[in-house]
């Protein structure tokens, strides 16, 4: 019979693409893990591994292993949230991943709310960026994961991810207050071709969003941080384009709608896939749903 608790490390492997980082999400040692997985390939008899030194990558029985993993974890998840609902009261902590104009926007005033809603739920917040949220959703970090979604960037871990819409809101131009546009009611990207741009670090899907909305953007400074963006361009370092609710205010700069249709980010909570009915995070989704109203 199949350990399900050795699908979690096939399962992380696929993830991080490494033994070690593997390990690390699990925290487990490296040795551990290859034990775990050559146990796992004994109980199915097949080779799920091909091994190059230290490399690793899945075997197509391996890659449909995952797959079977991915449907039994999320078999488990609901099992749990069943269970819970059988409990007396919705009592708990609920871990959860936002990025930081999403905090503002509808994770506080949720937590705000349940104060007084469901004084036995609490949450614990920690600040990670859209795209790093998701990987602490699926390594068991976190119960539940505030992203985002680009107009143009595709849905990855379907599988294994149960998503609620919380808001859209579009990207605006920032621009110093002395910029030759500073003053139009609207920008075209085009306009500012020859600008330089200040931006989020590659990897960041914001960064996607400027290079596909800008081809070949001059990039002068970089950082995560749109106060921080927004305060360089206040210093005439560059212009930006931002996320309507993570523009802050700032002496200097300002905030400009682009014209024609601007790109889109979507927000929205992800929990594991069987998890959504659990009362602790049906609760707390419900409470971000009426903050996001």
């Amino acid at each position: 019979m199949i350990d399900p608790r050795r699908l979690r490390v096939l399962r992380a492997l696929a993830d991080h693409g490494t033994v070690t980082a593997a390990g690390q999400a699990l925290h487990l040692t490296p040795s551990a893990v290859s034990q775990q997985l050559a146990a796992l390939e004994a109980e199915c008899g097949q080779q799920l591994l091909r091994r190059w030194g230290r490399r690793v990558s899945l075997t197509p029985a391996g890659e449909l292993l995952v797959v079977h993993a991915n449907a039994v974890a999320a078999e488990l998840e609901r099992a749990q949230a069943t269970l819970a609902e059988l409990g007396s009261g919705v009592r708990g902590l609920v871990r959860m991943a936002s990025f930081a104009s999403a905090i503002t926007t509808v994770v506080a005033p949720a937590i705000g709310a349940l104060r007084t809603t469901s004084p036995g739920v609490s949450v614990q917040v920690q600040d990670a960026e859209g795209h790093a949220s998701i990987p602490l959703l699926l390594d068991g970090e976190v119960d539940l994961a505030i992203t985002e979604e680009y107009r143009l960037s595709p849905r990855t871990d379907e599988a294994r991810l149960t998503r609620t819409p919380l808001y859209v809101e579009p990207f605006d131009v920032v621009l110093p207050a002395g910029h030759r546009l500073g003053g139009e009611s609207e920008v075209d990207i085009a306009e500012l071709a020859d600008d330089e741009w200040i931006a989020p670090r590659e990897g960041n899907p914001c960064r996607d969003v400027l290079e596909i909305a800008c081809a070949n953007p001059r990039i002068r400074h970089v950082s995560d941080d749109f106060r921080a963006i927004t305060t360089l361009v206040a210093a005439g370092e560059g212009v930006a384009l931002v996320p309507r609710n993570a523009v802050t205010a700032v002496p200097g700069a300002v905030a400009i709608p682009l014209r024609g249709e601007a790109p889109l980010r979507r927000v929205f909570a992800a929990v594991r896939r069987g998890s959504a009915e659990h009362p602790l995070i049906k609760t707390v989704l419900g409470a971000l749903l009426a903050a996001a109203a």
